[in-house]
């Protein structure tokens, strides 16, 4: 694939966005929130992840993928040799935790999703992962049911898009993780093919 058309991203505007988001009263949720969450890992990275929306302990802390979902999707990462550091950036469809860790509301979803597009087109990442039902909808089309999508690649404004289930699905049920292994395997022969042919994973 053309190479120019994932170099990397100069992240210009991107302190700003995150200001902006962290002022934001364009929804209701502004009044319940504790902290706004807008992102977290490398703005760097060629791999972008989305989530649903923050829960109780990124509420609290500020911090995106903190709580047990966030603990087990490290898990994932360190499988596929994968960081945050290095190789992940990660946000969510909402900045602020919808009360009770309920599903976003469409009105909510509305309001935030130009931030999350704003994002996506700083960052330029080679790859987009969307964790559960909420983000495939919000990103790729009301339609869309996880069940059926997950490991099949999509297209986002020709950015690749590898849906698969959110970490809080795998920890009410963890049958599931064999499925999200087979996704992220996925994930990682293509960033070999468009970033990086000599990334190593011990597993694929």
């Amino acid at each position: 694939m053309d190479g120019d058309l994932f170099a990397p991203a100069p992240f210009s505007g991107l302190n700003e966005l995150r200001e902006e988001a962290i002022h934001c009263t364009k929804c209701p949720l502004h009044k319940t929130r504790t902290n706004v969450v807008f992102d977290g890992g490398n703005p760097a990275a060629r791999i972008f992840l989305i989530g649903e929306a923050p829960g109780y302990d990124e509420d609290q802390s500020g911090r995106v993928f903190v709580g047990k979902s966030g603990q087990l999707l490290d898990k994932i990462f360190a499988a596929c040799n994968f960081t945050r550091e290095e190789h992940i950036y990660i946000s969510n469809i909402l900045k602020c935790r919808p009360p009770g860790n309920r599903t976003p509301a469409t009105e909510e979803m509305a309001a935030c999703l130009p931030y999350l597009e704003q994002q996506i087109e700083i960052i330029n990442p080679a790859i987009i992962i969307t964790l559960g039902a909420t983000a495939l909808k919000a990103l790729l089309g009301e339609n869309l049911k996880i069940t059926r999508e997950r490991g099949h690649w999509k297209l986002y404004y020709n950015r690749l898009v590898m849906p698969t289930y959110h970490p809080s699905a795998l920890l009410r049920n963890p049958n599931l993780k064999k499925d999200v292994w087979e996704d992220f395997k996925k994930v990682i022969l293509k960033y070999r093919e468009l970033v990086n042919p000599g990334h190593y994973c011990k597993y694929v």
